[in-house]
């Protein structure tokens, strides 16, 4: 992954698709940034694994057997294991696909379309937190923070990406503050010391690879 550790950045921006094209990227273990031009496609393919696309930017459909699901920016795919699925792009889209041999915890059902941010409410005063993938390797959390509330400084037990889903917040990282809204990134290595502070209703949601 090029992007350096401890910086504001857009993933969605970085993949920006090429005419006519589609791109792929490994990013971390078990996560690839896919681009796909506007009208372009990926032939239907069989994966052993359970896999959830997260879109980036555009649109994406995903079709297996009789089932078409579709989804924009800031949204996810819940996609079986072991079914051809093919994936169609209206416009300039950039998703990331995670796979994993099982997602011991999956808080969304397989074959199913959801907004990220919607996985969990504001609660006055509170941070409030849920496992959207739990597993020995991997595990993506989705986090709302009120005003003023945040997450004390902590040490990154893994390679981790923040995705902002709803407002601003601030991260400081190594002792250094930086600003992300809604679609940026923000990337932690491996034993990065940081903190998260709501500057406004803020949602996050992080993509931790252990090990």
């Amino acid at each position: 992954m090029a992007q350096e550790y401890g910086q504001v950045f857009s993933l969605a921006k970085q993949g920006a698709p090429v005419e006519g094209c589609t791109s792929s990227r490994v990013l971390l273990p078990g996560i690839v940034r896919f681009s796909l031009a506007t009208g372009t496609d990926i032939s239907a393919e069989s994966c052993p694994r359970w896999r959830l696309l997260m879109v980036l930017s555009g649109k994406v459909c995903a079709s297996y057997g009789d089932r078409r699901l579709e989804a924009g920016p800031l949204m996810a795919l819940s996609l079986p294991a072991d079914v051809p699925v093919g994936i169609a792009s209206e416009d300039d889209s950039v998703y990331l696909e995670i796979s994993m041999e099982a997602a011991m915890n999956l808080a969304a059902e397989t074959g199913s379309v959801f907004k990220l941010a919607d996985m969990v409410p504001y609660r006055d005063g509170e941070v409030v937190n849920r496992d959207v993938i739990k597993a020995d390797t991997m595990k993506l959390a989705v986090m709302s923070f009120t005003s003023g509330t945040g997450l004390d400084e902590h040490s990154a037990p893994g390679e981790a990406i923040v995705f902002a889903l709803e407002g601003t917040g601030t991260i400081g990282y190594e002792g250094t503050e930086h600003k992300i809204s809604a679609g940026e990134n923000f990337r932690f290595a491996k034993g990065g010391r940081h903190y998260v502070k709501a500057d406004s209703p803020f949602k996050m949601a992080l993509l931790l690879v252990l090990g």
